[in-house]
């Protein structure tokens, strides 16, 4: 969706912020203020009160999404004004982790983490069009990315790609397309771990790059087969990978708990690189997904671990690429 640091770091958080936000008392779904009142592309974009946000990214135009842990609503708003609102209520028992935008369908595919599900939004009109369901238990469906012919999802729990392929300018099958692709080559699983995370693809889906936020580990994945090659980056680990944005031969890797955006260069084939730099912010606080826009880059603060998430401040911070 689609978080990184050593280890079983992010489990901890996540699992207590999932704990406190699936049973919904109500969530606070005031705007983000007005106009008049905040520069052009803001540095700071406030979310509602107690929104509880894990997955972020941008849609047509200005416009980006953020997807909420709290009965999965999903907040719409507008990076040139950073005015919005939540345009998809919660619903109880529904999470919002990872986000991906369909630009020809308008459709919004979102990670329904531990529910082992997976929705699709109509961002024209909110409607919800397709729903997937991937697995009953033991799973933590957390991100997931769109290209020409299908969504990939990503499985923390467990070893497996989940394929749903896409029709003619983008159009939704229905369940029984859905395909579980197993992770292989040199995948690594740790049980009771999170593995998999964050996902991308280059514009023509020639492969997928996945993060493995226990491992570390970046990988080039087949997506046809889910054969994983690892990508070589010179033993610099990822430890705390969460969200993931490819930009050309640029990746940018969230490391969650450690408040930072790691800057990778990839070679051409996409099977090495080399880790560049890193991108703090005084502003970061566990911040889980990005995307991007322009020459910035627009991270979501998840803020995991804050003693009162349903009544904790939260936000969406920009920073140069």
């Amino acid at each position: 969706m689609t978080s990184k640091q050593d280890g079983g770091g992010r489990i901890d958080y996540k699992r207590r912020a999932l704990l406190k936000a699936l049973p919904i008392a109500g969530l606070a779904v005031v705007g983000s203020g007005s106009a008049a009142a905040t520069p052009a592309y803001p540095a700071v974009i406030p979310l509602p009160t107690g929104f509880q946000p894990e997955g972020i990214v941008t849609g047509l135009g200005t416009e980006f999404f953020v997807g909420s842990l709290a009965g999965g609503a999903i907040y719409r708003g507008d990076l040139r004004t950073g005015e919005g609102d939540v345009f998809v209520s919660p619903s109880e028992g529904r999470v919002a982790v990872g986000l991906s935008h369909d630009a020809r369908s308008n459709y919004l595919f979102v990670a329904g983490g531990p529910t082992g599900m997976a929705f699709v939004y109509d961002t024209n009109t909110g409607a919800m069009v397709a729903d997937y369901d991937f697995q009953d238990t033991g799973t933590f469906v957390n991100d997931v990315v769109v290209t020409r012919t299908a969504a990939y999802f990503t499985d923390s729990f467990r070893p497996s790609l989940y394929r749903v392929p896409l029709g003619a300018g983008g159009q939704v099958p229905d369940q029984s397309a859905v395909e579980e692709i197993p992770l292989g080559g040199d995948f690594t699983f740790t049980p009771g771990a999170f593995n998999a995370n964050g996902i991308d693809a280059p514009p023509n889906g020639e492969y997928l790059v996945v993060v493995n936020s226990t491992a570390g580990l970046l990988y080039n994945v087949d997506p046809a087969t889910g054969d994983a090659t690892e990508i070589d980056l010179g033993g610099a680990s990822l430890t705390a990978g969460d969200g993931i944005l490819l930009a050309g031969r640029t990746l940018y890797v969230v490391r969650n708990q450690l408040n930072l955006i790691a800057v990778v260069k990839l070679d051409p084939d996409a099977l090495g690189g080399e880790l560049v730099g890193e991108i703090t912010n005084p502003q970061f606080d566990v911040p889980t997904t990005v995307a991007g826009f322009g020459n910035s880059l627009y991270a979501v603060n998840a803020r995991f671990g804050i003693g009162d998430p349903a009544n904790a401040e939260y936000d969406v911070v920009r920073v140069s690429k």
